[in-house]
């Protein structure tokens, strides 16, 4: 199985199964729906047999294709996937048919057209497929901005008010990152010997000065993505103005693109330079996880609030990652994966209590508990699962980030901890407002806030819920898989544990 041709069949089904869905009859969109969901449960299968055929113990870079592009660059379709790119393969895998289930009604409610819309989502499911599965420098740049287009037509057709200004603002900030970039890897193809090639540019010998610049242009490209604070205010008006369901996999998975490409490209091939650069990286994140969660405390815009809650929670992502020991890289590697299943369902769930109240203003709830008791205890579960509540997979992580941290920077790891108190002050005060206290007459009034979790909103919350609580209890499946990579990583960067990692901990007691 290892020699099929997993990535580059995975990066080519969905946009098949785009072309097919947008050219179905548009006087039957629940047909155009059906086989958008039915693709995306054959991508989903695809990627969990590539899951079983991936030997946790083998090469570093499993699954490895390469074909002819454009010669006279080097440049090359090169795919190849370690365990971190496994791992964000499998979430968007097991998101994308929940999005697709749980966005049933979205085009309906825009009036626009329903193929079109799904459509998008399955080329968005392909670009964030190539993204992380490129293992060539300029393939990986290429899907990186192509990845724009589809996102930005479902939010300026489909999103809600003040949706062109949210597409554009998206768009132009990810631009200019783009070109930020565009401008490295054209001079890291210069100084690394022409070509684009993963592998052959990490061993490339650039000077300081140099290599300081080329990670500085990547660096930017990627903290705008993520987003990291100062580089975030287009999140809270995309996550706000999108469907639901495409700001679920908006930060859920296309953020992660950005604490992605710094593990993968920023790291190995600068790590010099990343080590510089890493008292600032640390402040930005600690800055972004305070700053963030204060901002979603004020909130009164639902959607707004869950997007200030992701900043904060990149926040702990960079502070994983620029710590430099295995335990908080690993720990950054699976909140990423985690996050996107918690905040993924708390996105899924705002926008099932939006939809039915037709507003996403907290004041225009109070007590709907009493109305909707079963969705209200889904978005308590999402929110307890947000703050990192032991037994939730977030928890996990944001332990791990924070052990991690905490052995080589203490003053770091103190600051960044007083983000879990205000976290749980955003979301207890979010669910207070919205589910719980007085039952707010005006929502008697609303015929949609009568019906509770139907038969298909069920199946859409029932697999995160699993998830959250397995990996909560038993994260062995990721670990065992993210681990050798993160340790390879920070070999790249010439970085030792302090402490006894895991794994040597367990050798030592054999």
């Amino acid at each position: 199985m290892s020699d099929f041709p997993f990535l580059s069949v995975l990066t080519v089904a969905p946009l098949v199964g785009a072309l097919i869905v947008v050219f179905l009859p548009r006087d039957r969109p629940d047909f155009a729906k059906q086989v958008a969901f039915v693709w995306s449960l054959a991508v989903l299968a695809l990627t969990v047999v590539m899951w079983v055929a991936f030997k946790t113990g083998g090469e570093r870079f499993q699954f490895r294709e390469s074909y002819t592009w454009i010669p006279q660059w080097d440049a090359k379709f090169t795919f190849a996937a370690d365990g971190i790119a496994l791992v964000m393969l499998m979430l968007i895998a097991v998101l994308v048919p929940l999005v697709i289930l749980a966005s049933w009604h979205d085009a309906e409610q825009s009036k626009r057209s329903v193929p079109v819309y799904f459509a998008l989502l399955l080329v968005l499911e392909s670009t964030m497929i190539g993204v992380f599965a490129a293992a060539d420098v300029f393939l990986f740049y290429v899907f990186f901005e192509v990845m724009l287009v589809p996102m930005y037509f479902i939010i300026g057709s489909y999103g809600s008010h003040r949706r062109q200004y949210a597409a554009v603002k998206f768009f132009l900030y990810s631009l200019v990152g783009g070109l930020f970039m565009l401008a490295a890897v054209i001079g890291l193809w210069v100084v690394g010997g022409k070509t684009f090639d993963w592998q052959t540019l990490v061993q490339a010998d650039i000077s300081t000065g140099t290599e300081r610049w080329l990670f500085l242009g990547f660096f930017v490209a990627f903290a705008i993505k993520a987003p990291f604070f100062p580089f975030h205010t287009w999140l809270p008006d995309a996550g706000g103005a999108a469907p639901a369901g495409a700001a679920a996999l908006l930060v859920g998975v296309l953020d992660k693109v950005g604490t992605f490409g710094i593990l993968r490209y920023c790291l190995p091939m600068f790590p010099e330079a990343s080590k510089w650069f890493a008292p600032w990286a640390l402040a930005l994140g600690v800055i972004g996880i305070i700053y963030a969660a204060l901002l979603a405390v004020g909130q009164n815009d639902l959607k707004r609030l869950v997007s200030y809650t992701s900043i904060a929670h990149f926040g702990f992502i960079g502070v994983g990652i620029f710590a430099f020991t295995t335990q908080a890289g690993t720990g950054a590697v699976l909140y990423m994966v985690n996050h996107g299943l918690a905040t993924g369902l708390l996105f899924l769930v705002v926008g099932m209590l939006v939809a039915r109240r037709g507003s996403a203003l907290i004041s225009d709830f109070g007590g709907a508990g009493k109305l909707v008791p079963v969705l209200a205890g889904v978005l308590f579960f999402a929110g307890l699962a947000s703050l990192a509540l032991p037994g939730t997979a977030p928890f996990v992580s944001e332990f791990l980030v924070l052990i991690g941290t905490f052995t080589v920077n203490k003053p770091v790891a103190v600051i960044a901890t007083l983000g879990i108190i205000l976290a749980a002050a955003y979301v207890l005060w979010m669910v207070q407002r919205t589910t719980q206290g007085t039952l707010n007459p005006a929502l008697t009034e609303v015929e949609g806030m009568r019906r509770d979790l139907n038969l298909r909103e069920k199946v859409v919350v029932a697999p995160l819920i699993a998830l959250i609580v397995l990996l909560g209890f038993y994260p062995k499946p990721l670990t065992d898989v993210i681990n050798p990579a993160v340790q390879a990583t920070m070999q790249d960067v010439g970085s030792t544990d302090p402490a006894p990692t895991v794994g040597s901990v367990q050798e030592a007691a054999k």
